[in-house]
């Protein structure tokens, strides 16, 4: 689907559809190619935690809790004003 800038305001709607049938949109402005809105594809339902890429990002060895690695993490920057 091609769509120009005026399309995205007014007919916002129709854009969606076409993404949610899977259709890249191409913007135009002035006739000439600005970007493509490229659909996200489907989420899967009942997705596992551990498939989430911050999952395992701090070693399990560690004893500290959530708030104690947050506050390790935003040390440098709280502590320097």
């Amino acid at each position: 689907m091609k769509a120009s800038v005026v399309d995205l305001r007014y007919k916002m709607n129709d854009v969606l559809k076409a993404l949610d049938r899977n259709e890249k949109v191409t913007i135009l402005y002035r006739g000439k190619i600005k970007g493509v809105l490229i659909p996200s594809g489907k989420q899967k339902k009942g997705a596992k935690i551990s498939d989430h890429p911050f999952f395992g990002m701090v070693p399990s060895s560690t004893d500290r809790s959530v708030l104690d690695e947050l506050h390790a993490l935003r040390k440098g920057r709280y502590d320097d004003i």
